[in-house]
């Protein structure tokens, strides 16, 4: 089920519903190197089908200084009882290791804990991405465990991710 979805503002970045013209700034930002070791190949039709509701996750475009720097998303996945969100997101290179990423989980994260009623959310980088975790772990997601050959690298390697989750109260 495809959410809802207004403008978030952080405190440095805005996430707003991704459009169709977002899609090529993504793609680049897409086949940079530090961001297709992670999330491998970023296609045009894989962004727009997010773009245009195809997809199961939510998307947001993440700008910064009127910029689109980043996608940001979250899927919605199980039955009442299980009820949680999964995000994910990347941001281009030469903005990582500046608190944007942080501010863009932590924005995204309060939407869906405020707005949305989640009482739990995920994220799961691969676990040599140690940035990233470092980013998570900052708005207060906690590690629950390894998740052993998770994701397949570009060479066809299976790689580890990590499972971190956050409840309502933590954040």
């Amino acid at each position: 089920m495809i959410a809802a979805v207004a403008e978030l503002q952080g405190e440095r970045v805005r996430l707003r519903p991704l459009a169709a013209g977002d899609v090529d700034r993504l793609t680049e930002i897409g086949a940079e190197p530090e961001v297709a070791r992670w999330w491998g190949e970023i296609t045009r039709e894989y962004l727009l089908d997010k773009a245009e509701g195809r997809d199961d996750a939510t998307a947001f475009a993440i700008e910064h200084e009127g910029e689109v720097v980043g996608l940001a998303e979250f899927s919605e996945p199980g039955e009442n009882e299980y009820r949680h969100a999964n995000i994910d997101l990347f941001l281009t290179s030469p903005l990582h290791g500046r608190g944007l990423g942080r501010d863009a989980v932590r924005t995204l994260a309060r939407w869906l804990i405020g707005q949305r009623g989640h009482h739990r959310l995920t994220i799961d980088p691969a676990l040599a991405n140690e940035p990233a975790i470092r980013a998570y772990e900052a708005v207060g997601f906690k590690r629950v465990g390894v998740l052993r050959r998770y994701w397949r690298d570009s060479d066809g390697v299976w790689q580890d991710g990590l499972l971190l989750d956050l409840l309502a109260d933590e954040l």
